[in-house]
């Protein structure tokens, strides 16, 4: 598993950098409809999605484990979909899909850095990527009365923080990579 995460290091690092333009959009525009809004974080649920999925036929390609990255895949194509095929849908809903997903997620990753702890030391930049996933969830989940500015600029602030580390999660592993024996 690490081997292939090394060498395809530039999809976590462009699953940060995505995170981090989405946030950047959410503080940029703290005035966003919730069509925008809707559109936005559809965008990035889906592309956040496919790239979970590339990691996964890479692993499966490599004989590794796999399922978790397109379990974490279809969750994100899947709430992708979902927003474009509802746009109409209220703040609320809007707010738990997001809240869920986030939460699914963040134990998608926590799972993938325990299995990718027994291959790397201290790979705590996935775990913190998991658990920010997981907080950002349940603030959501138990705050939902919270204004429409507020959302944006939570779940901006989750994007940039959640960027920032699968960057550098990406950048980590591309280091890591050039260290290792090439595949027989």
């Amino acid at each position: 598993m690490m081997q292939v995460l090394a060498r395809n290091w530039w999809a976590l690092a462009l699953r940060g950098l995505f995170a981090i333009l989405f946030g950047v959009a959410a503080f940029a525009w703290p005035g966003l409809t919730l069509a925008a809004l809707v559109i936005l974080f559809g965008a990035y649920a889906l592309v956040d999605g496919v790239f979970a999925l590339i990691a996964a036929v890479r692993a499966a390609e490599a004989h590794a484990r796999w399922w978790l990255f397109v379990l974490e895949g279809l969750a994100g194509i899947i709430v992708g979909i979902i927003t474009f095929v509802w746009p109409g849908i209220t703040a609320l809903v809007l707010l738990y899909l997001i809240a869920w997903w986030a939460l699914i997620t963040g134990v998608f990753e926590i799972a993938a850095a325990i299995r990718l702890r027994k291959e790397i030391s201290r790979e705590w930049t996935l775990v913190l990527g998991g658990l920010a996933s997981i907080i950002f969830g349940l603030l959501l989940l138990y705050h939902p009365g919270a204004g429409a500015l507020a959302v944006v600029w939570l779940i901006g602030l989750y994007a940039l923080v959640f960027g920032v580390l699968f960057l550098m999660l990406g950048f980590r592993l591309r280091g890591h990579g050039a260290q290792m024996p090439a595949p027989a």
